[in-house]
């Protein structure tokens, strides 16, 4: 049986391919800079989106979201406060996003509208790794309250990534989390991996996350 299950697999993940292909080329044509947001549950992703949308507002910027989750919308009404537009995938029980979701809530929108276009994926460190969803950039999130060995443990998220940040870094003295082996740690998995150590709630490191956005998507330009 196994043969067959990775066939399936296999072909799953080609169709996923495609239609992931055909996005990236639509969001390159309208000049929309896509992040796909990674990470397990918890880390904060919420948080950083929220504030990431307004400050990009807030500069001139147009953001828009995609937020995924098994139930609820919560997540995007409390992301709809940044101003941006926002729409819920709910995955009903699949630990993932898909390009073939990303594409079915894309409709009504005029991707030439948004600068940014952020997909907030499941809190999933096995999953989403092997879903291309035709973003310009995957980053990792890593919260302090999680340990300095998730990268160890979940190495192909990592491996994948094209950034991390590290999460909710204000709590990072009483959780005793030692910065430097986490980053070890990254480093070991996907050597040069660009590293940012932030706050959402204090604003710590804010800037320089959003220098480094501004700077990739121009480079896409």
């Amino acid at each position: 049986m196994t043969p067959r299950i990775l066939e399936v697999r296999r072909g799953l993940l080609k169709k996923n391919d495609e239609i992931a292909a055909g996005l990236r080329a639509e969001f390159a044509a309208a000049g929309a800079f896509v992040v796909n947001l990674v990470s397990g549950p918890g880390t904060g992703k919420t948080l950083l989106l929220e504030k990431t949308l307004a400050a990009l507002r807030a500069i001139g910027r147009r953001p828009a979201a995609l937020v995924g989750d098994l139930e609820t919308d919560n997540d995007a009404v409390r992301l709809a406060r940044s101003g941006a537009p926002v729409r819920q995938i709910n995955t009903h029980g699949i630990c993932h996003l898909e390009a073939d979701m990303v594409g079915r809530h894309l409709s009504g929108w005029a991707l030439a509208d948004f600068d940014y276009l952020f997909l907030e994926n499941v809190g999933n460190l096995v999953c989403t790794a092997s879903y291309d969803l035709g973003e310009s950039l995957r980053v990792v999130l890593l919260s302090v309250t999680e340990g300095e060995d998730k990268p160890l443990k979940y190495p192909t998220l990592f491996n994948t990534a094209d950034a991390a940040v590290i999460a909710k870094w204000d709590l990072a003295a009483a959780c005793e989390f030692d910065p430097a082996a986490a980053e070890r740690n990254v480093h070991a998995v996907r050597p040069g991996l660009p590293i940012f150590r932030l706050s959402a709630k204090t604003g710590e490191g804010l800037g320089e996350w959003l220098a480094y956005l501004e700077s990739r998507r121009l480079s896409e330009g």
